[in-house]
């Protein structure tokens, strides 16, 4: 079982992908994350207020159930195929440019202690800066007509045009994000 700890090549990774969507493409749906959060509230009642959230939810129920064994696959994935402690490998000049933030746990951690530990949640720039990210996340998924996920796997499978601006835009404000606005924030 040593093989499942490591990293996999990106061809098995992409097997898998590309499965998944020749399967989704022969049963007529396509793959979208953030139409969860829609499917969900339109299951509690979401549809008497908003024209939106009016629409046959039980025909997204295939993609309630992909929800849900993402987070159980992530929790089996962290809890019994990783071993415990293991950083990420990262560039040595991508941990000191993190160093030079304050994340004195770059390299050394899974995740930044700084950001995602017990702790950090008593601050209120941290608590502040989830919220906002939060909200901006899914109110561009929603602006986008979908997520990162949909659009740069789904979409651009499918040739959409559309998807190929929304990947385009998400890089760049990626880009953005990393460079401009991350240091500033820290």
């Amino acid at each position: 079982m040593h093989w499942i700890y490591e990293p996999w090549p990106w061809y098995i990774g992409g097997i898998f992908i590309a499965t998944t969507l020749v399967l989704l493409l022969f049963m007529g749906k396509t793959f979208g994350f953030s139409s969860n959060l829609r499917t969900m509230c339109s299951m509690m009642g979401a549809g008497k207020t908003c024209d939106f959230f009016c629409f046959n939810w039980k025909a997204q129920t295939w993609n309630l159930l992909f929800l849900v064994g993402t987070i159980l696959g992530g929790l089996i994935a962290y809890h019994f195929l990783s071993v415990d402690g293991a950083a990420i490998p990262l560039g040595e000049s991508t941990v000191q440019k993190l160093h030079d933030l304050g994340i004195e746990s770059a390299g050394q951690a899974y995740v930044p202690t700084e950001l995602f530990s017990n702790e950090s949640f008593s601050s209120f720039k941290t608590i502040l800066l989830l919220l906002l990210a939060g909200f901006f996340v899914g109110f561009g998924s929603r602006y986008a007509g979908g997520c990162t996920s949909g659009h740069a796997i789904s979409g651009l499978s499918n040739f959409q045009l559309p998807s190929l601006i929304a990947v385009i835009g998400f890089f760049i404000g990626g880009l953005i994000m990393v460079h401009l606005i991350f240091p500033l924030i820290f």
